[in-house]
């Protein structure tokens, strides 16, 4: 299994900038794809997501990697992780936050030799149910799949309005447009990358420039323009009825950094120099 000095070494041996992170416990690579959890705080909504990975019997598809970001409220006790067999927990230690954990995760993927990476969110948004659908895109030769809620066969329930709106009328068109590719689903984490994209040095994933949700939106703009093999898959998408939707998200400040990030993404200014 990767250690912290063979991963070390792959990030040094591929000029990689990655966040400092902690092996708290792996269990040895089992599959060809590995399936990333960004996880932080996220108390019984993991937990259940879990369960409902365990209905799927998804540990007998692809190997489950948790990337954690700092959680101190008990909902990733080794014992609950090893009852749904989950493969192993990795603990971003350094700076940043989503993106700086997908890039820890990532690199540690790569570093095991996985052929691709699917990620889905730790809040129990999205159905694992779906997950063979990834699997099946990477075998038959995807770079880069997303789920998508709004194309046919897909299904969401309670998104709220002003999180639809923006979706649907600013931020899937406008990256549409810019990536040359046609998205309906831009936001979500639910996803598959193939390793020939991640290790691209013209796509360059691992750069401290990705710290929150910067990665997404760059990789579902940069993907397609340098030719890579894109879809949407179908996916359901549920969030919680009556009760705030978990959401690691404010409403100004992170509608305001979303804009920025996109514009900024659109506009190349995420592009590797040179």
């Amino acid at each position: 299994m990767p250690t912290p000095t063979s991963l070390d070494s792959f990030i040094k041996d591929n000029s990689l900038e990655v966040p400092a992170c902690e092996l708290k416990f792996w269990n040895g690579r089992n599959h060809r794809y590995l399936l990333v959890i960004p996880v932080i705080n996220e108390g019984e909504r993991i937990k259940t997501l879990l369960k409902r990975m365990t209905a799927e019997h998804t540990s007998e598809l692809l190997d489950i990697l948790i990337v954690d970001g700092g959680t101190t409220d008990g909902s990733l006790d080794k014992t609950i992780l090893d009852e749904h067999k989950v493969t192993g927990l990795l603990l971003k230690t350094g700076p940043g936050k989503l993106s700086s954990q997908l890039r820890c995760a990532y690199a540690f993927g790569l570093a095991e030799g996985y052929e691709g990476i699917v990620t889905i969110d730790g809040n129990n948004k999205d159905n694992p149910r779906d997950i063979p659908k990834f699997i099946k895109a990477l075998d038959e030769g995807t770079d880069f799949a997303q789920a998508s809620r709004f194309i046919k066969g897909g299904h969401a329930e309670n998104t709220p309005l002003v999180r639809y709106m923006a979706i649907r009328l600013i931020h899937a068109p406008v990256l549409s447009i810019a990536s040359r590719f046609f998205w309906t689903d831009t936001t979500q984490g639910f996803r598959a990358y193939s390793r020939k994209l991640l290790m691209d040095p013209k796509v360059a994933p691992f750069r401290d420039v990705f710290r929150v949700y910067e990665l997404l939106c760059y990789l579902s703009y940069r993907a397609p323009r340098l030719g890579y093999k894109c879809k949407e898959l179908p996916t359901e998408r549920l969030y919680p009825k009556g009760e705030k939707a978990p959401t690691k998200i404010s409403f100004f400040r992170g509608s305001y950094d979303l804009l920025d990030t996109l514009f900024r993404c659109c506009f190349g200014g995420y592009n590797p120099k040179g």
